[in-house]
């Protein structure tokens, strides 16, 4: 499926959207540490660059939403920042971080590519402002994660705030909705009505590119003080989404998920990894 609508969304080199090479954004859930960073980034990028696809690296420095207040949060911002600085310049790669507060957007517009806002704020007006405006200065990219609660139309409502505030460099994340009964649950028709999103009532830029969250998808919500998830699960997802056109898949990955400070439930091995980024760029190439 293509829309011929739809527009670029610009990550450092790589172009984000139709006619382009499946984008890969994928790294650990969180940063912990700027070792671990890189051991992630060189593996994600070997496998990208082997099949031909560009690719962005991913972590979080803080994991502001957790189960439990006893949860890891991570290495802050400041030191955070620093490593994502260190891991562009060592793998030469884009990279992209969450903003969870409209203080942290000029710090982290200056330190990497694409600033990702979270799916529980995609509606906060603050942040998505915050993220916009600097986006722009900085000649950066805004990635909103579309909220669970939201259907797929509702994301041009982000859409229209970000382009308001001046950032037309744009992409939107598909990440599964809830329905109260402890699973997400992806719906292909509205990522494919997602994808051709009308936004021309204020916009004569077309529908921003899609980003189907492969490993995010797979949890298991309210499964105690941590999250649980479904990671077998992951390969399917990734087929189905690039069957149907996505942009891009988000993919967290990590050596040992199971010793992993947050997501461990849902983030994919090495092993996985590699098996969803090949089977979705045989699917991507016919």
């Amino acid at each position: 499926m293509s829309n011929p609508s739809a527009r670029f969304c610009s990550v450092g080199p790589i172009k984000v959207g139709p006619s382009q090479p499946l984008a890969i954004i994928a790294g650990p859930c969180t940063l912990e540490s700027l070792e671990l960073g890189l051991e992630v980034g060189r593996h994600c990028k070997a496998v990208c660059e082997s099949l031909g696809l560009p690719y962005i690296f991913k972590a979080s420095f803080d994991k502001a939403n957790r189960s439990s207040i006893n949860s890891k949060r991570g290495i802050g911002i400041e030191q955070g920042l620093e490593h994502f600085q260190a891991i562009m310049q060592e793998l030469c790669v884009p990279t992209t971080t969450d903003i969870h507060a409209p203080e942290q957007a000029e710090a982290i517009a200056q330190a990497v590519d694409l600033i990702q806002i979270p799916a529980f704020l995609c509606r906060q007006t603050d942040l998505v402002v915050a993220s916009a405006e600097e986006a722009q200065k900085h000649g950066k990219g805004v990635n909103i994660k579309k909220g669970q609660f939201l259907s797929p139309r509702e994301m041009a409502g982000p859409v229209r705030k970000a382009t308001e505030a001046g950032c037309d460099n744009l992409m939107l994340t598909e990440r599964g909705t809830f329905f109260g009964y402890h699973r997400l649950v992806n719906d292909f028709i509205g990522i494919a009505d997602m994808m051709e999103l009308d936004c021309s009532k204020f916009t004569k830029l077309g529908s921003p590119p899609v980003c189907f969250d492969v490993t995010h998808s797979t949890q298991l919500p309210g499964s105690g003080e941590q999250t649980g998830g479904r990671p077998d699960r992951a390969l399917q997802l990734a087929k189905a989404a690039t069957a149907i056109g996505v942009h891009a898949l988000f993919v967290e990955c990590h050596p040992n998920p199971k010793e992993a400070w947050s997501d461990g439930a849902t983030q994919v091995g090495f092993e996985m990894f590699e098996e969803i980024i090949a089977s979705a760029a045989k699917i991507r190439s016919v």
